[in-house]
């Protein structure tokens, strides 16, 4: 990973702060999003524990693009890490304006950040993008159309994006976690439940949650050249749920 440069958005949510220091720890310049950096407290108080790390406070996908690029050069890889609300509703109730901001955060966000990075990868004939979305879709969740919709689009992205850019030697894959550890789906005080962690372990085969930092292992490889002849795949990562 040695003078790569990675792109993680929204490294405050899901499995960010582990894959970027992940990345980073194998030799990477990793520049980080998250939409709390429009504040510049966040900022700061991020970069103070993470100096190893350079952060952005540009919110709009391509402005985002343009500061990773001027900051660091050029973008190698980027780590859509998109973290939308898993809201619970039936179908007969569930909101259509929901679905368009889950919609937004988990399929536009990511769309558009690849139509920015995407002309500088061509340019240099190299380049991976990495969509961090969800197993749910190749399952089901009932109750759940919202968020296994958005994110069912993501995954559908992937594998479209990697028949479209493979002439370019850009690779395209998602990674697509449940049953992780991590506070925006599974919060401290839920694992912390033994009787909350049984329910939900039986529908484990593996009988466990998994860890962020798997999951970055799994992204490091990913992003690494060892991955050059692997694009349009949805990777779950769900001990064997879907």
């Amino acid at each position: 990973m040695k003078d790569r440069v990675v792109l993680v958005t929204n490294v405050e949510h899901f499995v960010g702060r582990p894959v970027a220091a992940e990345l980073s720890a194998q030799g990477a310049t990793v520049v980080c999003h998250d939409r709390s950096f429009a504040d510049a407290a966040a900022v700061g108080g991020f970069a103070a524990a993470n100096p190893g790390l350079a952060v952005i406070r540009e919110q709009l996908p391509a402005e985002i693009v343009a500061a990773a690029t001027g900051k660091a050069g050029h973008i190698d890889v980027v780590v859509c890490n998109d973290a939308g609300a898993a809201i619970r509703a039936p179908i007969e109730t569930a909101s259509p304006e929901e679905l368009r901001s889950a919609l937004d955060e988990m399929v536009v966000f990511p769309f558009l950040l690849a139509g920015a990075v995407v002309p500088q990868m061509k340019r240099r004939r190299r380049g991976k993008i990495l969509f961090i979305t969800s197993a749910t879709p190749l399952r089901g969740l009932p109750n759940y159309s919202i968020y296994v919709t958005a994110r069912g689009a993501a995954n559908a992205l992937a594998v479209s994006l990697a028949q479209e850019l493979g002439r370019d030697n850009i690779q395209v894959n998602a990674i697509a976690p449940n049953y992780v550890e991590s506070p925006t789906y599974f919060p401290p005080e839920l694992v912390g439940d033994p009787e909350a962690l049984a329910k939900m372990t039986r529908n484990i085969p593996l009988k466990r949650l998994g860890k962020p930092e798997e999951v970055a292992a799994l992204v490091a490889f990913y992003a690494s050249d060892r991955s050059d002849f692997i694009t349009g795949h949805v990777m779950p990562f769900a001990g064997g749920w879907a």
